[in-house]
């Protein structure tokens, strides 16, 4: 995509609870990555729909189920490498078990049509994860991961923002800022990530958050749903048409 002559839009996507959910399959799959790599069964989860990292995720999933955090170092990366592989040994489940949410295949192609706006995913799924996930639902096609941020990078989800417009800016040769970056997501952390690392909010209520608890958390525009095609357009516009 050329960004000759126009204010380039980088649009980050979140992805669960967003555009797709995945209902338990997440959860099975940290059931069994612990229980491969710890010897037993984990006893607490982590919590649904927070919109944390991977990484932080199994630090916490560790620590709750009783591992000793001087052995967390020595854990954690084996089982930031095995989660991909049980994951991919679920995609049938994903596709059976999974659902779009509504109105995302329609906003996917609204974004990646536009002529100045560049569609890519900053999430806190690791970049496999992710990858396997938008496959699963024929989403790939709408996002350009090479420029995207993912909890593979960094587990400080904010930084994702930042490494998202630096791999835009490398590939496209404009500069991403605050004033014409914008992230998309419904939950507390997207909102985080947004302000602390320097993009836009639309918050989208898909998700466990209530509009009140966006709005308070600091997101720009709420939206209801992704559906109304017209009106996400005319947030994305208006969120990076302000100067910075």
């Amino acid at each position: 995509m050329s960004v000759t002559g126009a204010q380039p839009t980088l649009v980050l996507w979140d992805i669960d609870r967003t555009l797709l959910y995945v209902g338990d399959i997440d959860r099975q799959v940290y059931r069994e990555t612990f229980a491969a790599v710890v010897g037993r069964p984990a006893e607490r989860l982590p919590t649904r729909g927070t919109g944390v990292t991977m990484p932080r995720a199994i630090r916490s999933l560790l620590l709750d189920n009783g591992v000793p955090e001087t052995t967390v170092p020595e854990l954690l990366p084996r089982m930031v490498e095995l989660l991909p592989k049980r994951l991919a040994a679920h995609t049938e489940d994903l596709r059976s078990q999974g659902v779009l949410m509504p109105g995302a295949v329609a906003a996917l192609e609204a974004v990646r049509d536009h002529k100045h706006w560049m569609p890519t995913a900053v999430t806190g799924n690791l970049k496999p994860n992710a990858l396997l996930k938008l496959a699963a639902f024929d989403l790939d096609g709408y996002l350009d991961a090479d420029i995207g941020g993912f909890a593979s990078d960094d587990d400080h989800r904010p930084a994702l923002v930042g490494i998202a417009q630096k791999r835009a800016q490398a590939k496209h040769g404009a500069v991403f800022t605050r004033a014409n970056t914008v992230i998309i997501g419904d939950s507390l952390e997207d909102v985080r990530t947004g302000l602390e690392g320097g993009a836009s909010v639309i918050g989208v209520t898909s998700g466990k958050t209530t509009p009140d608890e966006l709005a308070a958390a600091g997101a720009d525009i709420i939206l209801d749903s992704l559906e109304d095609i017209a009106r996400l357009r005319a947030s994305i516009e208006k969120v990076t048409a302000r100067p910075e």
